[in-house]
């Protein structure tokens, strides 16, 4: 089972929305930010998404600090591809930031992406 948590202004719209795709093998858990980035560090959660404004600052900071630059990607306001999204989680991204109004777009997207490289 894929843990993927969820936090930020917009987690509990992130949850419902992935939820509502009923993927096999996904959970999706509403969390804080310091909660997530004390489980990914623990290996109790997989992926972590986060939501702001603006999808840059405030949808990741915490996790930045605890997790590191490296773990951590940034999507802010723009949508990615597929491709992108399954070369970031081959190349071990774990957590990811975007924009509260592209939740509808990006949280299916990156939920499919993830029971796909699970």
């Amino acid at each position: 089972m894929t843990k993927i948590l969820t936090g930020g202004v917009g987690k509990v719209e992130v949850a419902d929305t992935i939820k509502k795709l009923a993927i096999d093998g996904v959970q999706i858990v509403v969390s804080s930010d310091m909660d997530a980035a004390m489980k990914l560090r623990a290996g109790q959660a997989d992926y972590f998404l986060g939501t702001c404004h603006t999808g840059a600052g405030a949808s990741l900071g915490v996790l930045v600090a605890l997790m590191g630059s490296p773990a951590c990607h940034t999507f802010g306001r723009s949508v990615p591809t597929e491709d992108e999204v399954a070369a970031l989680l081959a190349a071990g991204k774990k957590v990811f930031g975007f924009s509260m109004d592209q939740i509808d777009v990006i949280a299916p997207l990156m939920a499919r992406a993830i029971a796909a490289h699970a």
